[in-house]
């Protein structure tokens, strides 16, 4: 506040001749009052200063130098609007005022209007070319102006980031501008950084309750919170203030729009009608691609819907794109890692379960994870039941049958006549199918099977497997087995 650093003293006018008495008294007594009003700023009991200089102004109401204190003052106390009045009074009254131009300059860049500031300073330096403190204050209205242009421009590019640093730089000089400020809260809110937002606009309805722009900007931060219902009564609110508002008329459609199409489409779900319900939340989801929170519950609700019509890829892309608008939206996670699961990606449903529990350690989410390790780890094994072409559910004689028919089609006596190749390749199937046999027959091994468990630390070692034992256990007979071409291509398993 270099500007207010200090009062004026000027000495009352001698008096002139003929002058009454009366006007004689009262300059004293408001000289009086002045140099009270000097004490206490300089005492810096800046509330009393200004009480004496508005007494000293009552008294005499044509002195320059006494709206020039109570200026000084009131930018002391941060009240630039009330001193910017005074500063204009005081260079009215005489424009040679060189600390009058200089306070209504300060007054004028603190509360943002810099151009109006570099008008103010260019006089001064008309009045004293060699005004360092004029000199400087030029620089930083430039600066202000500057950091205005860029922000102007970078908010078109929707560089938030960089809005907010110019409007950074730019309260440094102008720290009474609502406008600056305004503009930084706005642009926190579409960053994502609500709390913030709300602080900086809630400051400034603390000291305006009618502004409309920060009334705006507190609904904007709720809408973006998916608090529908409360932003909406702000946006009203700044419309009443400000009937063309235009920001807070087109977030008010958008609110009321977002909020009947997404209970449109939780209404078409909950009666079941998927594809509705469907087609309701894509086109919510198309009203507003700023709103982030909500547009993550639509792409998680088009997802639980895609994954209900059995569409399990596309209920998958919705929730990622649900976990990159909000990557702490555990909802989508535990959707997309159900669905991975139900595709049997396993590896990529461990990941999200990981994420959920390490963020939530409930038991439901540590149970959720270990059933999809289980499941992992079983995928990285044979799978017996596809070896023999059963159901999981199979029954023994099911399982019996299966491993009959499979024993028979691969058994190496029956392609003796083929290429090595082919041979080593049914070999190969022979033996799981043996392998699966001797897992699925037995409940304590199929049990422990099911369960994921590692075979081989349980004492069976299937490197050691002999499948033609199995295959004599299984068809049994003293004379053994052969198998007889009856015509190109066709043979028939004949017993001893």
């Amino acid at each position: 506040m270099a500007a207010a650093a200090e009062c004026d003293v000027i000495m009352a006018a001698p008096e002139g001749p003929g002058e009454p008495e009366s006007e004689e008294e009262t300059r004293r007594e408001a000289e009086s009052f002045k140099e009270q009003g000097n004490a206490y700023y300089a005492k810096k009991d800046y509330n009393e200063a200004y009480n004496y200089y508005t007494k000293a102004i009552d008294t005499c109401p044509n002195n320059a130098s006494y709206y020039g204190n109570r200026a000084a003052t009131l930018m002391m106390l941060g009240r630039f609007r009330e001193a910017l009045g005074d500063a204009q009074q005081s260079v009215r009254l005489d424009d040679s005022f060189v600390r009058g131009h200089l306070r209504e300059g300060k007054c004028h860049l603190s509360l943002g209007n810099a151009m109006a500031a570099s008008r103010c300073f260019q006089r001064v330096l008309e009045l004293d070319h060699k005004n360092t403190q004029a000199q400087q204050e030029l620089k930083n209205a430039s600066t202000v102006l500057e950091y205005e242009k860029i922000a102007e421009v970078d908010f078109e590019k929707r560089d938030f980031r960089k809005v907010v640093f110019c409007m950074d730089r730019a309260l440094e000089f102008a720290p009474a501008c609502h406008r600056f400020k305004i503009l930084k809260a706005e642009c926190l809110a579409l960053l994502g950084r609500y709390p913030e937002a709300q602080s900086v606009a809630s400051d400034i309805l603390r000291m305006d309750s009618t502004n409309a722009d920060a009334l705006y900007v507190r609904g904007l931060c709720l809408y973006y919170e998916d608090c529908i219902e409360k932003a909406v009564q702000f946006f009203v609110q700044a419309l009443r203030m400000a009937p063309d508002h235009e920001k807070a008329c087109l977030a008010c459609r958008n609110a009321k729009a977002l909020k009947a199409k997404k209970e449109d489409g939780n209404k078409a779900f909950k009666e079941g009608n998927y594809k509705l319900a469907y087609e309701l939340y894509t086109e919510a989801l198309g009203i507003d691609p700023n709103n982030i929170k909500t547009n993550a519950k639509l792409y998680c609700n088009r997802g639980t819907v895609n994954s209900k019509l059995r569409k399990l890829e596309e209920a998958i892309d919705d929730c990622t794109n649900a976990v990159k608008l909000d990557d702490t939206y555990i909802k989508a996670y535990l959707r997309r890692a159900q669905c991975y699961m139900d595709t049997e990606q396993y590896e990529d449903a461990v990941r999200d379960y990981e994420k959920v529990y390490q963020t939530e350690k409930t038991k439901e989410h540590k149970q959720l994870l270990k059933n999809a390790q289980v499941e992992l780890k079983k995928s990285k094994r044979k799978d017996y039941y596809k070896i023999l072409g059963v159901d999981k559910n199979a029954s023994e004689d099911e399982i019996k049958k299966a491993y009959r028919k499979r024993a028979l089609m691969h058994h190496p006596d029956r392609h003796s006549g083929a290429s090595a190749e082919v041979q080593k390749e049914e070999e190969k199937k022979f033996k799981e199918v043996g392998e699966a046999f001797t897992i699925l027959s037995d409940p304590k091994k199929k049990a422990r099977y099911d369960s994921g468990q590692d075979l081989e630390e349980d004492g069976l070692n299937m490197g050691d497997f002999d499948a033609n034992n199995i295959f004599k256990a299984f068809f049994g007979g003293p004379g053994g087995f052969s198998f007889e071409a009856s015509g190109p291509g066709n043979f028939f398993f004949q017993f001893g």
